[in-house]
């Protein structure tokens, strides 16, 4: 009788799990970079969401850059500050685990170059510039798209450098 309840217990808690995995959205990559151009707070947040809850290898990596975008959008300082701190402990957090990881240098990169210089946030800039630009053959195709899109306007890294 009770290896009875155990199997029904078991089979309830995988029909959970399967509907609960259904409701949330998953982690897109392409969607991800299309959210990071529009600079819209509430996208970010919910883009946010959408990350903390997946279980994707570079969570920690898109959860620091996502933190320090939404800190560009907050209207007040002291939370803008905290807010940024907690998005770079993330991050570079990632780049310590995975330090050849051009992706994540392409993430600093882009914060980086658009964070104020009081936050000192830019001494890697040109490092990761060149970890790009070296790697960026060997990028996944959404990722090669979203570099060749950003580098159309920054003043760090040019298309003819890819």
């Amino acid at each position: 009788m009770r290896l009875k309840h155990l199997f029904a217990f078991v089979l309830l808690l995988y029909g959970i799990t399967v509907q609960a995995k259904a409701i949330l959205p998953r982690f897109d990559k392409a969607a991800f970079y299309a959210i990071i151009k529009t600079g819209n707070k509430e996208e970010i947040d919910n883009e946010l969401t959408v990350v903390t809850s997946s279980s994707i290898g570079e969570k920690e990596a898109y959860e620091g850059f996502l933190l320090m975008r939404k800190a560009g959008l907050t209207a007040r300082p002291a939370e803008k500050l905290k807010i940024f701190k907690a998005g770079r402990i993330k991050l570079e957090t990632a780049l310590l685990n995975d330090e050849g990881n051009a992706e994540y240098h392409f993430l600093r990169l882009i914060i980086a170059e658009n964070a104020p210089k009081i936050v000192k946030y830019r001494k890697d800039l040109e490092a990761d510039k060149e970890l790009v630009i070296k790697a960026y053959k060997n990028l996944p195709p959404v990722v090669q798209q979203a570099v060749m899109d950003y580098s159309k306007n920054s003043k760090v890294l040019h298309p003819q450098d890819l």
